[in-house]
C-alpha cells in the first residue's frame, strides 16, 4: 500500500483526488483546484553520549523492537530545532539534561512503517539530572563499547558498530 493512500480528498476544496504522474512519481492530485500532495519526510534526532569507553543506551518499552537497546531518540516536531529535539528526547527518556556538541551523522532509510526517514545523530554531554527511565524507555544504562546489549535499529547498529 502506498504511503499516501490515506489521502482521499483535497484539503483545500474537498474534491476527491485522483492519482497522476507528477514530478517523477504518482501522487494524489485534485482535479478541481490543482493541489498536489507531497509527502514530507519524518525526521528523528538521537544523542550519542559517551563517557570514556562507555555509551548511554535506553531499552525500548514499545514496538517495534521492544526490549532491545538504542540511543535516546525521538521525532522532531514541526518547527522544532533538531538539536533541541535530541536534547528534549534524551531528558524525557533518561532523566538527564544534555548539551549537543556536534552532529555525528545523518542516517537515511525508513526501517519500519512508523519510523523516521532521516535520523540526525548528535554527540552530546551530560549536564545534570538523575538517570531514570521514562517515556519510551523502561531502562537506561551505561554499557562498555565491547559489551553492548542486543541493539534495536540498523541506525543504532551503524552508529555503535560502524
Amino acid at each position: 500500500m502506498a504511503r499516501d493512500s490515506f489521502i482521499k480528498f483535497c484539503p483545500r476544496c474537498a474534491t476527491e483526488v485522483t492519482r497522476e504522474d507528477k514530478f517523477g512519481m504518482v501522487r494524489p492530485v485534485c482535479p478541481q483546484c490543482g493541489w498536489i500532495y507531497f509527502q514530507d519526510p519524518k525526521v528523528a534526532a538521537a544523542v550519542l553520549i559517551e563517557e570514556g569507553s562507555r555509551v548511554l543506551l535506553v531499552r525500548r518499552n514499545n514496538e517495534p523492537f521492544r526490549g532491545l537497546w538504542t540511543l535516546p531518540a525521538g521525532f522532531v516536531n514541526g518547527g522544532e530545532d533538531p538539536a533541541e529535539a535530541a536534547e528534549r528526547e534524551c531528558l524525557e527518556e533518561t532523566g538527564l539534561s544534555v548539551r549537543v556538541t556536534r552532529v555525528f551523522d545523518v542516517i537515511s532509510g525508513r526501517e519500519h512503517e512508523r519510523g523516521a526517514d532521516f535520523i540526525i545523530v548528535y554527540c552530546a554531554e551530560v549536564l545534570g539530572g538523575e538517570m531514570s527511565p521514562s517515556d519510551d524507555a523502561d531502562a537506561v544504562e551505561w554499557f562498555e563499547r565491547n559489551h553492548l546489549p542486543p541493539l534495536a535499529f540498523k541506525a543504532t547498529q551503524k552508529v555503535l558498530l560502524g
